[in-house]
């Protein structure tokens, strides 16, 4: 019976201490799920700067993209990039604007999307408490690496405010499933 517990449970290790975390979750956003409205801590280029994402993706076809931390080195080096290069071809089939989310703050996000060029069509949004990652059950315990609860890569098409397609790394960090040339190719 005690193998059957440890199976459903990981030991994880921080500051020496050892904790479990339950490795069963829900499943991050799904199709027909509805984009929420009214979540506290997104903002954009500015902590005065709140906006709301459900509001933003409520018409039209946009895609919203996790990913774990700005500056990271597949953020940064591929991830983001290719949502940028990509633009037109995703504006051809529809895509009106990319929301790239990640759990850090608003100063942060701005300097990233300035670092990265990022056009107009293309939102770096900060998600200071978490809690939009929250609503999409895409929270990982990522303190080892980051200090704090970090939101996963994916990669979700929104049309109308539903969900209508995801893109969910298995590992939670990969860039394959949710690259900019893989969801192209489902639209």
């Amino acid at each position: 019976m005690l193998h059957g517990i440890r199976s459903a449970i990981r030991p994880a290790s921080a500051s020496g201490l050892r904790f479990f975390h339950n490795t069963t979750r829900t499943q991050m956003f799904q199709v027909g799920d509805v984009i929420k409205t009214g979540l506290a801590g997104v903002q954009e280029n500015a902590p005065s700067n709140s906006i709301d994402l459900g509001k933003l993706v409520s018409k039209g076809k946009h895609i919203i993209v996790g990913v774990p931390a700005a500056f990271s080195p597949a953020c940064s080096a591929s991830h983001v990039p290719g949502y940028i290069a990509h633009l037109s071809d995703l504006q051809a089939k529809g895509v009106q604007d990319v929301f790239v989310t990640c759990v850090n703050d608003a100063f942060v996000t701005k300097a990233w999307a300035e670092s990265l060029k990022t056009p107009e069509q293309v939102h770096i949004v900060a998600d200071t408490k978490g809690e939009f990652a929250k609503s999409g059950d895409t929270l990982f315990d990522s303190e080892e690496v980051f200090g704090n609860k970090r939101n996963y890569r994916y990669a979700v098409v929104v049309e109308d405010g539903k969900v209508v397609s995801t893109f969910e790394e298995p590992d939670k960090t990969g860039v394959n499933v949710s690259s900019a040339e893989n969801v192209l190719k489902s639209l």
